[in-house]
């Protein structure tokens, strides 16, 4: 287990983050005392599985933003 000081998380916490779903568990320290443990939520995550990326293959492509496609529908 890992440990990190407060100060070091939030310089970090992108990074550390990434640890953490990868299946590290870090312990959280403030002035030497321990006071959170993260840990991964779920199971460690090993990707999409391979199968799943033929069927999204076949998906036609959309021309245009994202976003206006999502408006659209929300405003309808």
């Amino acid at each position: 287990m890992r440990q990190l000081n407060v100060r070091e998380l939030h310089h970090r916490t992108g990074a550390i983050i990434d640890q953490v779903a990868g299946g590290d568990v870090v312990l959280i320290v403030k002035r030497g005392v321990p006071v959170a443990e993260l840990r991964p939520a779920s199971p460690v995550a090993k990707g999409f599985p391979p199968g799943h990326w033929e069927r999204l293959k076949k998906f036609p492509k959309l021309k245009g933003d994202s976003g206006r496609f999502i408006s659209r529908d929300r405003n309808r």
